[in-house]
């Protein structure tokens, strides 16, 4: 058996080999070839290795390059730092490394490229930290540095794409790249990013993340990271850091009472709402995705829709109730001196915010030339603070920020970890502290009960 091994728009493809050879377990015989998905390649790469001399298959599949790099920073990493690194590399270059926001995950993963030293394919969740990210190697290399997405596609042995862009890039030309790192690994379960990992050829893997995916969000058609990337190999939590690397902080819960005509209105459309959740069950039929379900049958069912617009309007009123915005008011006075970030549930309540106390706004819809300009104004101390929904939950650098208010208290445990990660870097002796502003008597408190627990 003589034939050759050629990865082909995200798949590996034998030619040259008959249908009644015997070949690896992983392939599997599709229009007149042998094929699989290029994530078994791995495995394959072995198999064709063990192969006696006269049944030899070309490889063709590797197109990366041996890279040697030369750091431009003179820090060393830290211990913690070190020890995940060697974490990693002990368990053949694949898996996820778990930091806090603010531990350096960034930093950990440049050295990995650096101490793997091969053309590497880097894997973030925005276009903001795609630049952010692209800025880092640059400075940290001192070579070209290839992006790859809409406005961008410019390859080269170490290139940037965002989570969106991927999945072309790598059906194109994922075998040019050996080390493939995912920033935010919590999002890849996700079908469609996830396809980006199995479509790879890439022996070596790396995941990044302060908050690893529940075993809940890693079922029902969704990706398990590990079987994508390889186990989790080193973690730490915030706790572990604080003090050292991390700043001081302290959370406080602050309630608030609605006024006796916001009560009305929330009781009203509560009763509307949970009457319909309950008589369905729906978080015992369909566990996490219950709000999926109902927004699902909420365009068949009028009674659904009903019940789907009544949770509407409590996350507004809820996101904009008078008792929030006033003790908002005396958080922004008491803590003038410092940079504030401001975190909604929904963009209504941040351009309420934005426009009552002239601050500025970051949303979805903030163009990315408006949003540069903002945070770094936000940086240099020209804005003392920031009004956001979620758009600034994850990876954005604002070491100058150190207090957190979060005006309401349905936060998922990710998002409120993020949050708080925002305002963890170490900035000398400063200690950070997060507000979380809720409703009294609501679904609010409910939740947060619940995150508590689950911390």
């Amino acid at each position: 058996m003589r034939g050759a091994l050629v990865f082909d728009g995200g798949t590996l493809i034998l030619y040259d080999v008959d249908e009644a050879a015997t070949v690896h377990r992983s392939f599997r015989w599709v229009k007149a070839r042998w094929r699989c998905e290029a994530h078994h390649y791995r495995h394959v790469r072995q198999w064709l290795r063990e192969l006696p001399s006269d049944s030899s298959i070309r490889d063709r599949v590797p197109r990366w390059d041996r890279l040697t790099l030369r750091l431009d920073d003179a820090r060393s990493p830290h211990d913690y730092q070190t020890a995940a690194l060697r974490a990693w590399e002990t368990a053949e270059r694949r898996g996820s490394i778990i930091l806090p926001t603010g531990a350096g995950k960034t930093f950990v993963a440049i050295h990995a490229i650096q101490r793997a030293g091969c053309s590497s394919l880097i894997v973030a969740p925005t276009i903001d930290l795609l630049h952010q990210w692209y800025a880092r190697l640059v400075n940290a290399f001192g070579v070209e540095i290839g992006v790859y997405y809409g406005g961008e596609k410019l390859i080269k042995p170490i290139t940037v794409t965002t989570y969106h862009s991927a999945g072309d890039l790598v059906a194109a030309q994922g075998n040019a790249f050996k080390l493939l790192i995912f920033d935010e690994v919590h999002h890849l379960p996700a079908p469609s990013w996830g396809e980006t990992a199995l479509m790879s050829p890439a022996l070596y893997r790396l995941g990044l993340t302060a908050t690893y995916p529940e075993d809940h969000e890693q079922v029902d058609g969704r990706w398990r990271v590990a079987d994508l990337i390889g186990p989790i190999v080193y973690e730490l939590r915030i706790d572990d850091l604080v003090g050292t690397r991390l700043a001081q902080y302290r959370t406080e819960r602050l309630r608030i009472d609605l006024t006796p005509n916001e009560q009305t209105l929330y009781d009203q459309d509560f009763a509307i709402y949970s009457s319909f959740f309950r008589a369905r069950n729906l978080p015992r039929t369909h566990g996490p995705n219950w709000l999926l379900e109902l927004m699902r049958l909420g365009a068949i069912e009028p009674e659904a829709r009903r019940a789907f617009l009544a949770r509407q309007r409590i996350q507004r009123l809820l996101a904009t109730c008078s008792g929030k915005l006033a003790t908002l008011d005396k958080l922004l006075r008491e803590y003038a001196h410092e940079h504030i970030l401001i975190f909604t549930e929904h963009n209504i309540a941040a351009y309420t915010i934005a426009k009552q106390h002239l601050i500025p706004v970051i949303t979805h819809e903030t163009k990315a030339a408006e949003r540069k300009q903002t945070l770094d104004r936000f940086r240099s101390g020209t804005y003392p603070a920031i009004v956001t929904s979620r758009v600034l939950n994850e990876g954005v650098d604002v070491p100058e920020a150190k207090v957190a208010i979060v005006l309401g208290g349905t936060a998922s445990t990710r998002e409120y970890v993020q949050r708080l990660g925002r305002v963890l870097r170490k900035v000398g002796n400063r200690q950070a502290v997060l507000f979380e502003v809720i409703a009294r008597g609501t679904i609010e408190e409910n939740q947060a009960r619940r995150r508590v627990r689950q911390q």
